[in-house]
């Protein structure tokens, strides 16, 4: 992958918040979160580390301007479908842009980001499931599920990717070994499933489980 743009000798471009955090997104794509510093961005950029400090106080600050950039253009659930489809798909939204960027479910997980990209898709979220009856206290705990959850699952699909670098990627066959069948019998007969490269199946099992726990809550027979 090519590094960021260096600008050409001369006047450096008029540097701004929209600027540096789509450099950082690049650089984080070039180099992953753990290398991801405030000088190695302002070394992309070709200003001074103090210059980034205008807009983020800290790194943690701009992680989450970079969360929040990620959430950009989810597509909001059609208003035609059942609303545990609309869930889905708004699920199914916020993995693809996570995935989108090397490490960007670590970028994401604990930013609490709350910008208009991030707040817009809560309001989705939470729109979808009060408007199938949903009470307000279930929407709110339904959110926080399946975004821990979307989270969750992404950290570990990433972790399993290779790294540019040829490290740091987990390997199936370490559990392989590991799970002798004759002192885990029952863990090594599921070991094709559990090691396992379809993420996509991982995910959509995991969602079904979900979307069918809502449908039976007690609090909502309606939604059965």
């Amino acid at each position: 992958m090519s590094s960021p743009s260096i600008p050409a000798r001369g006047r450096p471009p008029r540097l701004d918040r929209a600027r540096t955090v789509d450099t950082a997104l690049e650089l984080l794509d070039e180099i992953g979160l753990d290398a991801l510093t405030m000088r190695r961005l302002a070394d992309a950029m070709d200003v001074r580390a103090g210059a980034l400090y205008r807009y983020f106080a800290t790194k943690d600050d701009l992680l989450a301007a970079m969360a929040e950039r990620m959430l950009a253009g989810l597509a909001a659930p059609g208003t035609g479908e059942d609303w545990s489809e609309q869930l889905a798909g708004l699920v199914r939204a916020m993995r693809t842009a996570l995935l989108a960027h090397r490490d960007g479910a670590r970028v994401y997980a604990g930013t609490h980001a709350t910008g208009p990209h991030t707040l817009g898709f809560a309001e989705a979220v939470v729109g979808v499931l009060r408007t199938a009856g949903f009470g307000e206290a279930d929407a709110a705990r339904t959110l926080l599920a399946v975004v821990h959850f979307t989270i969750g699952h992404t950290l570990e699909e990433q972790a399993a990717l290779p790294s540019p670098e040829g490290s740091g990627a987990a390997d199936p066959q370490r559990l392989r070994l590991a799970a002798e069948p004759e002192r885990y019998p029952q863990l090594a007969a599921v070991l094709p499933t559990l090691t396992g490269a379809d993420h996509t199946a991982h995910f959509e099992f995991g969602l079904s489980l979900l979307l069918q726990g809502l449908r039976t809550l007690d609090r909502a027979p309606d939604l059965r």
